[in-house]
């Protein structure tokens, strides 16, 4: 169909981005649900006290062995921008949801804030090594 030819639809349609932002807030948030409580179990609980663990398992050396692993980097990775993102997108429709208008310029700090956290954690990683 000849869409010029509907004068009820424009010729050109453009296409909004944010359905890759509800993705990575998706993914984020799934990740924040079953990710962060074991995160926060392990390094704040089990590892201090000892339990289920060595009391060596978070060392500098083994962390650092984590961060310069290519698989431990691609999840570290992961596990920061998401939550950088899924942060970004519930702050930006929660101002909605309390009836401010959060236009173009709060969508270009939030978005542009886990961004450039993004770029930040990335570069951090890449100057561990491999």
């Amino acid at each position: 169909m000849n869409h010029s030819a509907n004068p009820r639809r424009p010729a050109q349609t453009r296409r909004s981005p944010e359905p890759i932002f509800w993705a990575l807030f998706g993914a984020g948030g799934m990740l924040s649900a079953l990710i962060a409580p074991m995160l926060v179990l392990i390094t704040g609980i089990a590892v201090p006290l000892g339990l289920l663990l060595p009391a060596d398992a978070m060392s500098y050396h083994n962390m650092l062995a984590l961060a310069q692993n290519p698989l431990g980097k691609a999840i570290l990775l992961a596990v920061v921008a998401l939550f950088f993102w899924h942060a970004a997108h519930r702050i930006f429709h929660s101002l909605h949801d309390l009836g401010i208008d959060a236009g173009n310029g709060a969508r270009l700090i939030f978005y542009g804030a886990a961004f450039l956290a993004t770029l930040a954690a990335a570069g951090a990683l890449l100057l561990l090594g491999f």
